[in-house]
């Protein structure tokens, strides 16, 4: 037992009939701390423990590492999540789904200007779902960086089914039930023949965990990834990432303005992510 350090409670003063405990041969004295003479010295209660969450024990401040031994930042990705420009089909507001449908001359430039923000983004990498919409909006960016296409086939967008091509009121028209199921619960009850949009929301958000993992080590600080993608299966998946239920995300998040920009934080040591920001205008 050593002795106390300096400017420490002296020991509680022994209660008559409490055995005293010996000390080990050699071990000095502890010093005795002057009092008034005649008062006796009053018990100090025990040091509380240190906080610590529920379930743990606490934690002692003597044996916490110095800062320089703290572990290293978590490692991490931001990904920039953009919907592709405006397609013949979206004047009309018809279902796009898998099929694969051509810009407009305004969803080019909507392209360009997605080109022009990633020219002063700083990117690591330009990604995008394999239909030619996406790729063709990813374009202008790549000139603008310089950098290589990349292609994930997790982000191409939902079928829609009975839906593809057509209008919701020309679905209504011949599908009445369907549509009112699908507008009350469009993850768990989508259009029929439509994909799985749970299913949909999974493959899409390994997809984006994956691009994270490849690039977290880019930079200091975590990579910089432009994902260009799509209005439905983007929705999905920040819903599935940020855990809103799935059949929220049409009431939740309205949509994608085209080439608009969503922030998203992924840190794969624990594979949490989170919203940084959502639908910027480029």
């Amino acid at each position: 037992m050593t002795a106390p350090l300096p400017g420490r409670t002296p020991r509680t003063p022994r209660t008559p009939g409490t055995p005293q405990t010996a000390r080990m041969p050699g071990t000095p004295q502890p010093p005795h701390t002057p009092g008034t003479p005649g008062t006796p010295q009053m018990p100090q209660p025990p040091h509380p423990p240190h906080p610590s969450r529920p379930g743990q024990a606490p934690q002692d401040t003597a044996d916490a590492p110095a800062a320089a031994d703290a572990p290293a930042a978590a490692s991490a990705a931001t990904l920039f999540l953009a919907r592709h420009g405006e397609t013949v089909w979206h004047a009309e507001n018809r279902y796009t789904g898998s099929s694969d449908i051509a810009l407009t001359p305004r969803g080019e430039e909507q392209a360009a200007a997605l080109g022009v923000w990633a020219a002063a983004a700083e990117l690591d990498a330009v990604v995008s779902s394999p239909l030619s919409r996406a790729r063709r909006t990813a374009a202008p960016a790549l000139r603008a960086t310089d950098l290589p296409e990349i292609v994930e086939d997790g982000l191409r967008e939902v079928d829609f089914g009975i839906g593809e091509g057509r209008t919701l009121a020309e679905v209504r028209a011949d599908h009445p039930e369907a549509v009112e199921e699908f507008l009350r619960n469009p993850a768990t009850r989508p259009l029929p023949g439509a994909d799985d949009p749970v299913a949909a929301a999974v493959r899409g958000a390994q997809a984006l965990w994956e691009v994270a993992e490849r690039y977290a080590e880019a930079r200091e600080g975590g990579g910089r990834v432009l994902v260009v993608a799509h209005n439905t299966l983007c929705r999905l998946v920040l819903c599935h990432l940020v855990g809103i239920p799935l059949d929220e995300y049409r009431r939740v998040l309205p949509g994608l303005r085209n080439c608009a920009v969503t922030e998203v934080r992924m840190r794969l040591t624990d594979r949490r992510a989170a919203l940084l920001s959502y639908n910027v205008p480029t």
